[in-house]
């Protein structure tokens, strides 16, 4: 049975309330092996509507994973976009911006990242570090801040205007997983290179974090590009819950493949 998405939207105006959604929350799921199952389904169909999408090459999705370290947007990608046509698919990954970004306006390297028509891109991070990250780090005070918010309104209007479908997932993860997933870093020498000690510093910053997440989504939670906020101390519910949300996404699109070429009936290959 499909999960019901539906509590996981913010409606436009709404303030997403971080403390008081359950980050552990199952959305229905009865177990793992039940989740790999639906998941394994999603994706099948998912699959096939993209295949339509990269053939009709009028349209594009960007689904952009925010969150806390650990929170899961490297895991998100692996294992939802696994089977997708490679070819049809483009991942960004925000880092601290360059010499030649710095020298540009904030959304110059975002918006040149943005998939083309008939693509699925996804972005590892994205223009909401500049409202949250760069916040926190006071490198822009309250009032650049909310320039900002008009701003990303503003552009993902655009592109949803222009023919890209924006999905913005923030994956909310409770203060305690994200200890264990750090230690569990640092315990394995396999998964020990994924760790930072600047992780330990964002880490004593977790509320401020958590505030700047709450009004940012709350004033870019829009009609055209409404946040979802997904449990994700589950990593097996976290995983469904967003190839189910891209699912539905591609089923709204509803893309078809092009007419046949007239011109070609009766041709044979010899």
């Amino acid at each position: 049975m499909a999960i019901d998405l539906a509590p996981l939207q913010v409606a436009s105006g709404r303030t997403p309330r971080l403390d008081r959604r359950d980050s552990g929350g199952r959305l229905g799921l009865t177990s793992k092996a039940a989740a790999r199952e639906q998941r394994v389904a999603v994706l099948d169909e998912l699959d096939e509507l993209h295949g339509r999408l990269w053939a009709e090459a009028k349209r594009s999705v960007l689904l952009v994973l925010q969150g806390v370290d650990t929170s899961g947007k490297d895991g998100v990608i692996r294992r939802v976009l696994t089977g997708l046509n490679p070819q049809g698919c483009s991942v960004t990954s925000f880092k601290v911006p360059t010499t030649l970004e710095l020298e540009r306006d904030y959304l110059w390297r975002v918006h040149n990242a943005c998939p083309a028509r008939g693509r699925l891109g996804v972005f590892n991070r994205s223009h909401y570090e500049d409202v949250v990250a760069a916040r926190v780090l006071g490198i822009v005070d309250d009032a650049h801040c909310r320039r900002r918010y008009r701003h990303l309104r503003d552009f993902e209007q655009m592109l949803g205007d222009e023919g890209t479908t924006v999905v913005k997932v923030f994956l909310h993860i409770s203060r305690g997983e994200q200890r264990r997933r750090l230690q569990a870093r640092l315990d394995d020498p396999t998964k020990r290179w994924k760790f930072r000690l600047d992780d330990l510093e964002a880490r004593t910053q977790w509320d401020a974090y958590q505030s700047a997440y709450e009004e940012a989504i709350t004033e870019t939670s829009t009609d055209a590009a409404p946040w979802w906020v997904v449990p994700s101390d589950r990593k097996w519910v976290r995983d469904v819950a967003v190839a189910t949300l891209l699912l539905e996404t591609f089923r709204r699109l509803d893309p078809q493949f092009p007419p046949a070429d007239p011109s070609l009936d009766g041709v044979i290959v010899e």
